[in-house]
Formats: structure tokens, sequence, C-alpha cells
């Protein structure tokens, strides 16, 4: 019998996320609970001053949120724009890179949809870090990861570079 097609989100559990530092979110995964299978659903909950993912782009797999309560900022690409309740953000794979921070001194909640495409590789902007996940998308399950790696771009090698 499939899973229960409605889940309120008052009910969700949530679990944390983040290093401690800039980065702190709460999370509650939607799919795995509605039986979804190629959309990343989950609802991201911002505490004041946070942001719960350095700014970043996929190029596989394609993003939408849904700002649901609260206020904060939108980085994309070179701009910043003012988030509110109500607000819908696309980010298209390979387009511009993204970031949800709350400013506000309340908590921000959004819902996050993306397509789960796998392999995908992100890139980090600010930091020159990439990402590569396969088997598993990002936000997937990681014990059916078969390749992740972050490294550095500046650490790039030649394709010959080790060959015989």
């Amino acid at each position: 019998m499939p899973p229960n097609p409605i889940l309120n989100l008052d009910n969700l559990p949530l679990t944390h996320w983040g290093n401690g530092n800039g980065f702190a979110a709460k999370l509650g995964n939607i799919s795995s609970h509605l039986g979804a299978q190629k959309l990343g659903y989950r609802l991201v909950v911002l505490p004041p001053g946070k942001a719960g993912w350095p700014l970043h782009r996929h190029h596989a797999n394609e993003e939408m949120f849904l700002v649901l309560a609260g206020s904060g900022t939108l980085r994309y690409g070179d701009r910043t724009y003012p988030l509110q309740a109500g607000d819908v953000i696309c980010a298209p794979p390979g387009g511009s890179a993204h970031q949800i921070h709350n400013t506000s001194d309340a908590e921000l909640r959004y819902l996050a949809v993306s397509t789960m495409e796998a392999p995908d590789v992100m890139e980090y902007p600010d930091s020159g870090k990439f990402g590569v996940f396969a088997g598993s998308p990002p936000g997937g399950d990681k014990a059916q990861r078969t390749f992740s790696f972050f490294g550095y771009t500046s650490a790039a090698v030649d394709y010959w570079d080790g060959e015989a």
C-alpha cells in the first residue's frame, strides 16, 4: 500500500544541519514520508543570522524554493534580493549560484523542491570548491552514494597527469 499522500508540515520531524558557525538549519525530509520518486521535497528552517548552505550552483539538478514564513535575502549570482513569505525562487541547473540567508530576528521557513539527478556536480564560488556525487544525488541517501568528492578547483590537473 502506498504511503499517505498528505503530510502536514507541523508533524514533520526536523533534524539539525550545519557547521556550528554561519550555517545552521533544521531540515524536514518530506520526500521519504510521501514516497516521492523523482523530486526531493524538504522543509528548511533557518534561525536568525544563518544560511543553510554556502553559495552554490548545481550542474544537474534544478531547485525551487517557496518562502513560507519569515524574511531574509537571496544571493543570486552577484546580486542580492530581499525575500518574504510567498516568494518563489528558481535555480536552474548550471545557472547562477544561489544562497538563502536569514537576515531577520525570527525564523525563516521555506520549502525546497529539487530534481534528484545523479551524478551531480556542485560549485562553491566563495571557497573555490566543487563537489561531485554519484549513486545518490545531493539531499539523497548518503548510504547509496557510490562516489562523493569535494576538492578545490585550484588543484586541477591535466587529463593525462599521472597516466602511463
